[in-house]
């Protein structure tokens, strides 16, 4: 028998001023059983950063092996932009910009070699392709206070996040990543 997921409750306040998104956020958030924490929280924050309408967590979660981590569609269901956490193949890449007008990658690691091998694929509208680069330190340090039910205070300035939980401070810098000519 499988283990199940683990479902945490995120009460988020999100004050993106680099998009002039402001939301109070009350979101279930199930963590798969082969999930790091440090992959839930690197979902989370890509999903934060590109929260907007149609903007929501594939149906099949981090084992579907054909969406990405987190889709937005349209009012018809439309695909508009898949979005990667973590380090898809060139090939999966080369898929979500013939399925999507717009791909985003957010990376933690090996983020330099994850931009050379999308670079050297030859990716299908490749210089549409975004890829942000995380702070791994950040997203271990979030991780360590990760609990089941979760309170966050997220403001984004210039690409730099502002996380506040539980009165402690937590910040790093979004890089934008690109790729070598």
């Amino acid at each position: 028998m499988a283990l199940p997921a683990t479902l945490r409750r995120f009460t988020i306040t999100l004050a993106d001023s680099d998009r002039e998104v402001y939301e109070q956020l009350d979101w279930r958030v199930p963590q798969h059983p082969s999930e790091s924490e440090r992959y839930l929280i690197a979902r989370l924050l890509a999903r934060l950063l590109e929260h907007a309408e149609g903007v929501e967590y594939s149906k099949g979660g981090v084992s579907d092996d054909v969406e990405p981590a987190i889709v937005q569609r349209n009012l018809r269901g439309e695909l508009q932009a898949w979005i990667e956490v973590g380090a898809p193949t060139p090939e999966r890449l080369h898929k979500a910009s013939k399925a999507a007008s717009r791909v985003v990658v957010y990376a933690w690691k090996n983020v330099a070699q994850l931009a050379a091998d999308i670079a050297e694929f030859k990716i299908h509208r490749a210089d549409h392709l975004v890829i942000r680069a995380l702070p791994a330190e950040l997203l271990d340090r979030v991780a360590a206070t990760l609990d089941r039910n979760n309170t966050w205070d997220l403001s984004v300035t210039g690409g730099t996040l502002y996380l506040t939980i539980g009165g402690a401070l937590f910040e790093g810098v979004v890089e934008p990543v690109a790729l070598p000519s």
